[in-house]
């Protein structure tokens, strides 16, 4: 089964996220559980948990369908002590309040060297800060994202990915989650569905299929191999529809969160159902 959403806002409070998701068709959907551009937030309250978690069970979503989305200033390869351990901090933090929530996945952005330390040195610290989070929490994934490569970002080849899994203790609770676009500013071309096939090839030979825990379904104005973060909606951007429908129709993402970033909310449920129409169709 596949499980279709966007990223919805949570302002007014995370259930707020939950009717969201449902006003759109969505059957899975991610958030920030904070503000993603503060280091800080005020403690979630027993009466919110307890109304997200109300909410989610009301409507059918299991903590599988939910990808939250860790804040963007976290850097878990920061050069610097200081940075290093403010980010740290903020992490665990996210931890905990997917723990509160009953929640089993935390997306995150593995990290940046900021060219000051080696790539080897920055994964190797990416796979320390997950390993302390994992230490203190208790069944929640650490769900690595994938970037376009932008700047000094890692985590934008598959080899990157699997360094950092292989490094950290815990493989239980540790994952990948691909974005569409930023897969294709990385280089993996997703034009035709032979292509979209063989990336799929590629991140279980490297990676390990059985590591995929979730996908961003994104465009990109953004040209391959261009290492651009630049999001579109689907079929109009460079990649095209038939990557898509490629991704609905292969089993090896069956169970897992797929969710929109793409850049019209309006439409959202206009391509969920379009989404949904390919699986059907197939």
């Amino acid at each position: 089964m596949k499980y279709l959403g966007a990223h919805v806002s949570a302002a007014g409070g995370v259930d707020q996220a939950v009717s969201r998701a449902v006003e759109i068709g969505a059957n899975a959907f991610a958030l920030f559980t904070k503000n993603q551009r503060q280091w800080r937030a005020k403690p979630l309250e027993d009466a919110t948990i307890e109304a997200f978690r109300a909410s989610c069970e009301r409507h059918g979503f299991g903590s599988g369908q939910i990808l939250p989305h860790d804040s963007y200033l976290i850097n878990l390869g920061h050069p610097e002590a200081e940075g290093l351990a403010k980010s740290r901090a903020a992490f665990l933090d996210e931890m905990q309040r997917c723990e509160q929530l009953g929640l089993s996945l935390l997306n995150f952005h593995p990290g940046s060297h900021l060219r000051k330390i080696d790539e080897g040195d920055c994964l190797a610290r990416i796979a320390e800060s997950i390993d302390l989070a994992l230490a203190e929490t208790r069944g929640v994934t650490a769900v690595i994202e994938n970037t376009a490569g932008q700047g000094s970002n890692l985590g934008w080849r598959f080899e990157q990915l699997a360094e950092i899994i292989a490094r950290v203790d815990d493989k239980a609770r540790v994952g990948v989650c691909i974005d569409t676009c930023h897969a294709f500013a990385a280089g993996y071309d997703l034009r035709t569905a032979e292509a979209t096939t063989a990336m799929l090839d590629e991140l279980d030979r490297v990676v390990g299929i059985e590591y995929l825990r979730g996908m961003h379904l994104n465009d990109a104005k953004s040209e391959l191999g261009s290492r651009v973060d630049r999001h579109h909606s689907l079929g109009r951007g460079n990649i095209g529809l038939e990557c898509f429908t490629t991704l609905m129709r292969d089993p090896r993402t069956d169970g897992i969160p797929m969710v929109l970033e793409t850049i019209e909310p309006t439409i959202w449920p206009d391509e969920i159902a379009w989404l949904r129409a390919q699986e059907e169709a197939a």
